[in-house]
């Protein structure tokens, strides 16, 4: 790799770390055969590790990191002081190709500021995916973070080549776009998203192939006075409308030279944390937003303890159950067990009685369960009698090791 291209990959892969919806799940799976490039199994893929320690397979990039746009929160924000760099496409083509021969790759993401226009951009980024695939026939993942100003014909164009395309929101409500965002509308991003929608059911129905693995987002979290709660609103409502994968939650990183409607400080990462223990709740375990949120104060999360377990624990007088005769959803709502072994509890109890030594076969989180569970040879007092339930159930506080 020459050095010129060097510098720009530095650039242009560091530009891109802020963007945390870049996961391939959902992806059918393909392989290109004797004649064509990649695949999107993950076969003998070797990861590349990040030098925070994150274990990485796609090559995670921006085609530019010149922008129009003058979003207050975004490091590449038009009035940033920042290095600036811009790959061409068959640029990007030849990274990807030579990575993914080199193992190093399963797939790309794309993302980019804009430059000139919209659909100048959008072009450009969708030449890239055409070319990986009709040139090099290349099989692998391909993601596109799209741009909801750009044409709608430009983003059907999108998702033919690409497995999954995305929009990010950016924030929860229309009147933070406004504040720190003011030349993005709220409307034209849920406008794009609906438009996505409709050809992703339409192209199954009709079993042909447009952004099989869907549509995703992020928000960016802390930037603005949104609650844990009306940041689960909007995604709960995303999940609802637009069918969406996945929506990312992205914790707000001060930046050089902000702008003064920005706070000073960093949410807590643990919020972050605690906003996608939450979001699993209202995707897989049949909890509304109101039943999450109740667990905190003040629409905020509880940061000490995930928001499964301050439910349980603002409603003790639903516990215990017993794991042999409780049904699914009830199950579901037990700190301690997942979904995965809830379906292995109720199939084990057609055939048994369990009892706590097959709970512990069947699940390693047996210890936060247990005081909520009743089986024939474990009967715990009255939660609600038990006043340091907490205290004795929520992780305790560890000093992490300098060497170890």
């Amino acid at each position: 790799m020459d050095e010129t291209l060097s510098k720009k990959l530095r650039i242009l892969a560091d530009a891109a770390k802020y963007d945390a919806s870049c996961a391939s799940s959902g992806a059918p799976k393909r392989a290109a055969g004797t004649k064509g490039l990649g695949s999107t199994t993950g076969s003998g893929i070797c990861h590349a590790y990040t030098p925070d320690g994150r274990c990485i397979s796609l090559l995670k990039i921006l085609l530019t990191n010149y922008c129009l746009y003058d979003c207050a929160y975004c490091i590449n924000r038009r009035s940033s002081n920042v290095r600036r760099a811009r790959f061409t496409v068959q640029e990007v083509v030849d990274l990807t190709v030579n990575f993914y021969k080199r193992n190093y790759i399963e797939g790309l993401f794309l993302s980019s500021g804009i430059v000139k226009t919209p659909d100048h951009t959008m072009e450009e980024m969708i030449e890239v995916a055409k070319k990986l695939r009709r040139e090099h026939r290349f099989a692998g993942y391909i993601h596109l973070k799209t741009i909801p100003e750009a044409s709608p014909w430009l983003i059907e164009q999108a998702g033919l080549w690409a497995d999954r395309l995305s929009i990010n929101l950016e924030l929860p409500n229309q009147q933070s776009l406004e504040t720190l965002a003011p030349e993005k509308n709220g409307g034209t991003i849920r406008a794009a998203m609906g438009q996505m929608h409709e050809r992703i059911v339409e192209a199954k129905a009709e079993k042909r192939r447009f952004s099989p693995a869907g549509q995703s987002t992020q928000m960016i979290v802390g930037a603005d006075a949104t609650t844990d709660e009306g940041v689960l609103r909007t995604s709960d409502g995303l999940y609802r409308r637009y069918a969406l994968r996945r929506v990312y939650y992205s914790a707000f990183s001060p930046i050089p030279e902000p702008s003064k409607v920005l706070p000073l400080k960093a949410p807590p990462l643990q919020r972050e944390h605690r906003l996608y223990q939450a979001d699993w709740l209202l995707r897989f375990y049949g909890f509304s937003v109101d039943e999450v949120a109740a667990g905190g104060d003040a629409g905020m999360l509880d940061l000490d303890i995930d928001p499964k377990l301050a439910w349980a624990l603002k409603h003790r007088e639903r516990f215990p159950v017993d794991v042999n005769t409780a049904d699914r959803e009830l199950l579901l709502r037990v700190p301690g067990l997942g979904t995965r072994v809830v379906d292995r509890i109720i199939a084990a109890r057609r055939h048994t009685t369990l009892r706590l030594d097959d709970l512990a076969r069947l699940t390693p989180g047996l210890k936060r369960a247990r005081p909520f569970l009743i089986t024939p040879d474990h009967r715990p007092t009255r939660l609600i009698d038990r006043q340091d339930l907490r205290a004795r159930i929520a992780p305790k506080p560890a000093q992490l090791e300098l060497f170890g």
